[in-house]
């Protein structure tokens, strides 16, 4: 993030159009909500990057709409993401929550990858059950209902 207009650069995401869709799709959110993340710095200030790295070599990704919000979030207001922590979900164009795709081998995932926090959207609480206990118990979990709540609870924020 730099002192500019208002625009925003992609780098990371190859050419996949449903990628820099979701991202776009994501910046365009986060311009429109950002005085509801914060009062004092003003999204349009500012340039933005977002530079996608792809850990698991899986390909690009279209999910990336939630987590690009709370990241460019995460530069307005200054504040780093919580450390081990994982969100699940995304969303859409007009900001509804997308349940998490198969929940319990995400939490695996996520175990695997080093989280002890984990982020869940509300709309996945019926999913819970599907979740062997023992996992369940290894995270520090939190519920979210849109995407503005899942900002706050990301960066530790209640």
């Amino acid at each position: 993030m730099s002192q500019g207009n208002g625009s925003v650069r992609f780098s990371g995401v190859g050419t996949s159009a449903s990628s820099k869709e979701s991202l776009r799709v994501a910046f365009d959110y986060f311009k429109a909500n950002a005085s509801r993340i914060s009062a004092i710095s003003k999204a349009g200030d500012h340039n933005y990057h977002i530079h996608v790295v792809e850990l698991h070599n899986s390909g690009p990704s279209d999910s990336l709409t939630l987590t690009a919000v709370i990241a460019l979030a995460s530069a307005l207001m200054k504040k780093h993401v919580q450390a081990q922590i994982v969100v699940l979900g995304s969303m859409s164009l007009g900001g509804n929550i997308i349940p998490a795709e198969n929940l319990a081998e995400s939490m695996r995932v996520a175990l695997d990858s080093g989280a002890k926090r984990i982020l869940i959207p509300s709309s996945s609480v019926s999913d819970i059950q599907t979740i062997p206990g023992e996992l369940f118990a290894k995270f520090q979990t939190s519920f979210y209902a849109d995407p503005i709540d899942a900002v706050f609870k990301a960066m530790g924020v209640e």
